[in-house]
């Protein structure tokens, strides 16, 4: 494992289906989303497609392969709420638990910002203390609880609400994610896999250490 990380915006139509492969174990396995059917891959691409338009849907790659992704969309559908995002991250199995979704996750706050969002929401399955222990480090606080709104996997689950506020209290003009500057995101984009090859580096000297103990 060589750590080369790379850090882009979706294709929609070339990414959907590898973003699918890594989120069907989640649909299948967990109650960390509450989608129950896997969609097809046409339905998972026009979702995507959709997404992508006006909001960054960003992708993980380390040596190639697709180690998460992250994006947000709108929180609510009234025009009053066009300043609020809701955000969720997916990390495969193989690279989940090494710090890797925080970076990613940041990016995914600052671009949005960028856009001109202010609330930023999180809704997250009770039973997921890792997600809500990443939520307060990056600054969320629980603002509400769904107890047993969920049924899924045999049983009911919890749904937490948390929220992020950023910028003033007076909103300016949204723009879609293609119209920021390519050198701002271009810059956010190198920060952020700096940042992931350290915790990698971090990740791996560890590991080196463990066997050498041995």
């Amino acid at each position: 494992m060589n750590g080369r990380v790379t850090v882009r915006l979706a294709r929609p139509e070339a990414d959907a289906p590898g973003i699918l492969s890594l989120y069907r174990p989640y649909i299948e396995q967990t109650a960390i989303t509450f989608e129950r059917d896997v969609p097809t891959r046409e339905e998972f691409t026009a979702r995507v497609r959709s997404i992508a338009e006006a909001f960054p849907y960003l992708l993980l790659e380390i040596d190639g392969e697709l180690a998460g992704y992250a994006y947000a969309h709108r929180q609510a559908e009234r025009a009053a709420f066009d300043w609020n995002a809701e955000l969720s991250i997916y990390l495969s199995e193989a690279w989940a638990h090494r710090g890797l979704g925080g970076p990613l996750y940041a990016l995914l706050m600052r671009l949005l910002a960028m856009q001109g969002y202010i609330n930023f929401y999180a809704v997250i399955t009770g039973s997921n203390a890792g997600s809500i222990a990443m939520h307060e480090r990056m600054g969320f606080a629980r603002i509400g609880l769904h107890e047993r709104t969920g049924y899924k996997l045999g049983q009911w689950h919890d749904v937490v609400w948390m929220h992020r506020r950023v910028g003033g209290d007076v909103p300016g003009r949204l723009v879609p994610v293609g119209a920021l500057s390519p050198e701002a995101v271009g810059r956010e984009i190198k920060e952020t896999e700096a940042e992931i090859e350290e915790k990698l580096r971090i990740c791996q000297a560890k590991t080196l250490d463990r066997w050498s103990d041995l």
